[in-house]
Order: C-alpha cells, then sequence, then structure tokens
C-alpha cells in the first residue's frame, strides 16, 4: 500500500508542510512561551524555509541530516503523538507502549522518507499569514498560510496547533491541511485499511517495509 497523498501537486506541497512541521520544531524550541499561534508559524515557516535555502545538503534531501534535526528538535514542540494516535484511530486505544513507540517512529520516518524530496522545489518561497481570528481563552486554533513564489499559484497550508501546560503556556501543531487535504485524516483512511486486514502488528509491518523500499529508492 503506497502511505502517501496520491495526487501530485498535493503530495508536494504536503511533502513541504511535513518538512516545516518537522524542521520548525527546531525554531519552535526558542519561542516565548506567550507567542501567539499565528506569530509563532509564520516565524517558524521563515526561519524554516531559510535554513532550507542556505543549507544544501538539506535542501538536497539530506536523510541523516534530515533525521537528526527531527530527532532532536520535534519531540518538545509538536505533539506527534497526537498525531500519530489520530492517524492509528480506535486501534491507537488497543495498542501496547512498545507498539505504540513503533508506530511513532515508523510513521515519523515515512513522513520524513516520503517527503523528502520536496525539499528540492524550495527556491524564493514566502509564507503570509491570514487573518487569525482566535482569543486567549483557546485551547486550539488554526492558523492559515499562503506560500507564494515559485513556479505556480500561491498554495495554502493550514496548521492546527493546541495550547499545552507547562512550566508556561506553549503551542504544539498537530496537523496540517495542504490544498483542502488533512494529513492525519487522509493516513487514518490508509491505515484503517491495514488494521482491519491485518492488526497493528500488520500496520506496523507494512511502515517498516515501506520505509525500507523509500530508503532504497
Amino acid at each position: 500500500m503506497n502511505f502517501a497523498i496520491q495526487r501530485r501537486t498535493i503530495g508536494r506541497w504536503a511533502g513541504m508542510g511535513a518538512i516545516l512541521v518537522a524542521l520548525g520544531s527546531a525554531s519552535l524550541s526558542a519561542m516565548a512561551a506567550d507567542e501567539a499561534p499565528d506569530a509563532l508559524v509564520k516565524r517558524l515557516s521563515t526561519e524554516v524555509l531559510d535554513t532550507i535555502k542556505a543549507d544544501k545538503s538539506i535542501k538536497a534531501g539530506d536523510i541523516p541530516k534530515i533525521m537528526a534535526l527531527v530527532d532532536a528538535k520535534i519531540m518538545p514542540n509538536v505533539n506527534f503523538q497526537r498525531m500519530t494516535s489520530s492517524a492509528v484511530g480506535p486501534a491507537w486505544r488497543q495498542a501496547t507502549p512498545e507498539q505504540r513507540n513503533q508506530l511513532q517512529q515508523e510513521f515519523k520516518t515515512l513522513l520524513v522518507r516520503t517527503y523528502a524530496g520536496a525539499l528540492d522545489q524550495v527556491s524564493d518561497q514566502t509564507v503570509t499569514i491570514k487573518p487569525f481570528r482566535g482569543s486567549p481563552d483557546d485551547k486550539e486554533v488554526l492558523v492559515r498560510t499562503e506560500v507564494r513564489g515559485g513556479s505556480g499559484d500561491p498554495v495554502q497550508i493550514d496548521y492546527r496547533l493546541e495550547k499545552t501546560p507547562g512550566d508556561g503556556y506553549g503551542w504544539k501543531v498537530f496537523n496540517f491541511n495542504v490544498m483542502g487535504v488533512w494529513l492525519v485524516d487522509t493516513y487514518r483512511t490508509q491505515f484503517a485499511q491495514e488494521i482491519n486486514a491485518k492488526g497493528i502488528d500488520g500496520l506496523i509491518a507494512t511502515l517498516a517495509a515501506r520505509n525500507k523500499a523509500n530508503a532504497r529508492s
């Protein structure tokens, strides 16, 4: 089963969004806890695009370098457990802690390896934040952005973020939408088919096999 968004244009920009979420964690770690979510996404997107443009190896899809950045920065700043559990759906509740860890690792690897090729599309893109509607009491928000530059029309990428407690409050990304397609929802449909046919261990095995195939390609 091909665990990727099927249409070429959406897939390419979904790749950009996935890499922004992953690499953008490096920017998120430096944010003040009380920074507005739209300001955070603006800075995250701009800094990540600048990093990609300046680093030829990342732009070329250097997997070990991308994975090192993801491993170092993504977990504290993106609710990847929520992303994975939402993609897996109801079966997540029956999964053991070991299976959950495997699912998160394989899903992260899938996203990075599937979409790393999108980085060579980065050239002169800029990000604009659309008017933000939110209040200080919101626990979850939607930040809408528009990416301009390169070839083709502007592309809308929207981010869902949640406010998380700690020493203060911080915002974490848990889903994103490219041209009307929510990444987590897309994978939930595909994962459900695999779980219904082969169970949780079957999904893990399929993800691992897909990641191995992507590593060879």
